[in-house]
């Protein structure tokens, strides 16, 4: 099982809102997921993390995607 940390989609029609999780790469964008790791809310730009889930995460072999490392390392969970 291959692990992602991703962001999945949440808010209303032009109106976005975002939850860092922790899913099977093989699940739906909006699907089942293990854990979830915090918010994002893109139009007021409000980052909420818990970094320490999310280093030990990684350290487990999670790979993040390209948005959510770009997040991640905003909030300083990654370098």
């Amino acid at each position: 099982m291959s692990v992602k940390i991703r962001l999945k989609r949440m808010g209303s029609k032009k109106r976005p809102f975002y939850r860092m999780i922790v899913a099977d790469e093989r699940a739906p964008r909006d699907g089942r997921y293990i854990e979830e790791l915090g918010y994002y809310n893109p139009l007021t730009k409000d980052l909420k993390l818990d970094n320490e889930k999310a280093q030990g995460w990684i350290s487990n072999g999670a790979q993040p995607t390209d948005t959510a490392r770009a997040l991640l390392k905003k909030s300083g969970a990654i370098n």
